[in-house]
């Protein structure tokens, strides 16, 4: 008995005999489209991962992104093009470190509309409920409800970062661990002085890449200041916020001194969450 030859399909799948698709053209129409499932899953879960890579790791070059994921620079502008086209990333204009003058590098960041597809549901009913907490107890009930929320995220933080020590790098990386675990995407990343520069300049530069009330914060910076304030407490120094996502940012960055002994230590009377009538003096800036 002769066995029919293979016949290729138009979308160039997996080859079948002539007797496979002698049933009609619906079902080869059916076959073809079934065949093309698992390609198109593939291709969503690559394009998931260079949109993750993009808020881990962003402001980040297409040729950066090809060396962390392994892919050919043709595939990564491929997936860069149809996330600019979702909207979800847009590019940043930068200039590359000691590349002198020249035309600044196109640099990868997740949107705004890309960081509200990322969790921020029910924000809109959060911040009409603080609007009218304000107008009818103040902004210091405001700031009260977001002493209280951070104060959990506090209470949490407090034994894992004490775990690591009394090290700031150190303190700073588990407190990175922990806002990524909660889904602020964070990192860190040291920054040594070198001379003529003082080794006090040193510093660790903690950022992250996604905030779930980013849009409640936009309308209310006193959840920035709380958790810049909670965010001292735990790494035992003062820090300075130098950018947040909420004021435009395409992160929100803090900046923790490392190289300066420790001005207090972590959880002192004087700066328990009770104790936040000093004056902020957090740098809450534009990038």
């Amino acid at each position: 008995m002769s066995t029919s030859p293979p016949v290729a399909l138009a979308g160039g799948g997996r080859p079948r005999t002539a007797s496979a698709v002698a049933s009609g053209p619906v079902d080869s129409v059916a076959a073809q489209a079934l065949a093309a499932f698992p390609a198109v899953d593939a291709e969503e879960r690559t394009r998931d991962r260079v949109l993750n890579a993009v808020l881990e790791h962003g402001p980040i070059s297409a040729s950066e992104l090809g060396d962390l994921l392994g892919f050919t620079p043709a595939a990564v502008r491929r997936h860069l093009d149809h996330l600019s086209r979702d909207g979800v990333i847009e590019v940043k204009r930068a200039a590359r470190a000691g590349a002198g003058a020249g035309r600044p590098a196109r640099r990868y960041v997740l949107s705004s509309q890309g960081q509200s597809t990322l969790g921020n549901d029910y924000l809109d009913i959060a911040t009409l409920a603080l609007q009218r907490l304000g107008e009818m107890a103040g902004p210091e009930a405001v700031r009260q409800f977001a002493v209280e929320r951070f104060g959990d995220m506090e209470r949490r933080y407090a034994p894992e970062i004490d775990a690591a020590g009394p090290d700031i790098t150190a303190r700073a990386q588990a407190l990175s661990e922990a806002l990524s675990r909660d889904g602020f995407v964070a990192s860190t990343a040291s920054i040594e002085a070198k001379a003529p520069l003082p080794a006090a300049l040193s510093s660790v530069q903690l950022c992250q890449g996604h905030c779930p009330i980013q849009q409640l914060a936009a309308q209310f910076p006193v959840f920035c200041d709380v958790e810049t304030d909670v965010f001292s407490r735990l790494v035992g120094v003062d820090v300075r916020r130098l950018s947040t996502l909420a004021r435009g940012g395409h992160v929100c960055t803090t900046h923790i001194p490392t190289g300066r002994p420790a001005a207090r230590g972590p959880h002192s009377p004087a700066t328990t969450p009770g104790n936040l009538d000093e004056e902020s003096n957090h740098l809450q800036e534009r990038p």
